[in-house]
């Protein structure tokens, strides 16, 4: 039988604000344990919440984003659950009315682009840190996470594979970071996933049974994850099994799914609306606001790209496809803006394989963009050509100076005087007389030959396009 995957991903964006969604407590990372939960965030008798205002800017700015609707009034619930990392017995969320309401984002993938519902985005309260491998017989519990602002993303179950969940995950992620929202930082936490994953028979109008796979924290892992779960949706299907609805754990060490416990329904939760909490309205003035601030978002960068640089749409949306990727190459542009191209290859290329290489995000990159800017200049202006170009940036990766002192203290710059290169193809010429003939006799590739020749005499300085003119000259 043919199944077809059905994937809806609920994405947990960290807000990035100073200070808690519902207290005064710094939500800065990697401090001590509990040095940042205060009498609201460990739910003491007595204390009362109150809204942070930025977190709900920067959840209205996400809607805004994604051309979604925006309730202006929308209320705040108590989901009731007991976990040891909760201390409240219940999570401060968003159930009827959340704060951002149906969106939509358009992913492209082998050059297909597909729109993705969002079903809703809804403000709510991160909890705690559980830590099991602490002690031997106990797990200890960090509240420094407790109360930190999360935006939670649900998509409709719009994706067909692995592979466009993490297209979708990743527009996404980038998508938080170019409206300062989310730092993503998926290591530390600010930027996780739950995939909800189901199988039906090719052309079966109705859903299956889902799984949810909660807390995913990288790419690599959610389209493992995800790909496994078919799997073992379909050995159970087809051995004449029924999948259950459950909460399912990835472990990326096993590479195995696992078990947590069956999958709640919203009524499990006894939502109801938190009594504390007054509703909030958003005015119409702080929405024009809000969206007058807004920067360039990816796929009007994307758009720019194409209309005003001439790049074509991959390497537009290769370049867009992350902040810091983005800003770095249009810091390279500065000062290039006619070889943009040129640009757009050595972003993508040398330097994206060398960070690669060496496991650097391009923030971390030894070789700044203003640096490289200025050897693509070189190229561009022919001082030195392509080919050495990349020899120089190796150097430049060393830390053995910038592209003009490296060119200068090796005397890299392209040979260009013309009387200079015509006496040396002169030489070739003259003792090469048999492949002279044969390029007479119409064979071109024997052109590459001669061009071997002259940069072999020349250290490979000779300007390549002045050789190639000077030897169809001559040759001809």
């Amino acid at each position: 039988m043919q199944w077809e995957t059905v994937i809806g991903l609920e994405i947990h964006a960290q807000l990035n604000t100073k200070s808690k969604i519902f207290s005064s407590a710094a939500t800065k990372f990697g401090q001590a344990p509990n040095a940042q939960a205060c009498a609201v965030d460990l739910g003491l008798p007595g204390v009362l919440p109150v809204l942070n205002v930025e977190a709900v800017n920067k959840a209205i700015k996400f809607g805004l984003a994604v051309g979604a609707q925006i309730n202006q009034r929308n209320i705040f619930d108590r989901k009731n659950y007991f976990y040891p990392d909760l201390p409240k017995g219940y999570q401060i969320s968003q159930m009827d009315i959340p704060i951002v309401g149906t969106g939509e984002i358009e992913i492209t993938l082998d050059n297909e682009t597909k729109t993705v519902g969002i079903t809703r985005a809804h403000l709510e309260e991160d909890a705690g840190k559980s830590v099991h491998d602490m002690f031997n017989e106990y797990t200890a519990i960090d509240l420094n996470r407790a109360g930190t602002p999360l935006l939670e993303i649900v998509s409709e179950p719009d994706m067909r594979s692995a592979k466009e969940a993490v297209a979708y995950a990743k527009k996404i992620h980038a998508l938080v970071q170019y409206i300062d929202i989310c730092d993503g930082n998926m290591q530390e936490g600010s930027f996780r996933c739950d995939a909800n994953v189901s199988i039906r028979p090719m052309g079966q109008a109705a859903l299956g049974t889902r799984a949810e796979l909660k807390n995913i924290n990288s790419f690599k892992f959610l389209e493992r994850a995800i790909n496994l779960e078919v799997e073992r949706q379909q050995d159970i299907l087809e051995e004449g099994g029924s999948v259950l609805q459950e909460t399912r754990l990835y472990d990326a060490v096993k590479h195995q799914t696992r078990s947590m416990r069956s999958k709640e329904e919203a009524n499990d939760y006894r939502y109801f609306p938190d009594p504390d909490l007054l509703p909030v309205e958003i005015t119409d003035e702080l929405m024009a606001s809000i969206k007058a601030s807004l920067p360039e978002l990816p796929v009007e960068k994307k758009a720019r790209f194409i209309a005003e640089l001439g790049l074509n749409e991959y390497d537009a949306d290769v370049l867009t496809s992350q902040k810091s990727l983005a800003d770095y190459f249009e810091a390279t542009l500065e000062g290039n803006e006619k070889n943009a191209k040129l640009c757009a290859n050595w972003v993508m290329g040398e330097l994206s394989a060398l960070l690669n290489k060496h496991q650097l995000d391009i923030e971390q990159s030894p070789v700044s963009a203003q640096a490289l800017s200025q050897l693509v200049a070189r190229i561009g202006d022919d001082t030195i050509s392509g080919k050495i170009a990349k020899d120089v940036f190796k150097a430049m990766w060393a830390g053995e100076g910038s592209a003009d002192s490296i060119i200068e203290s090796r005397g890299l710059k392209q040979m260009t005087d013309t009387g200079a290169i015509e006496a040396i193809i002169d030489e070739i010429i003259a003792n090469n007389a048999p492949q002279v003939e044969q390029f007479k006799s119409g064979n071109e590739k024997i052109l590459g030959f001669f061009v071997g020749q002259a940069m072999k005499a020349t250290q490979g300085k000779a300007n390549p396009k002045l050789l190639n003119e000077l030897l169809r000259q001559k040759l001809g």
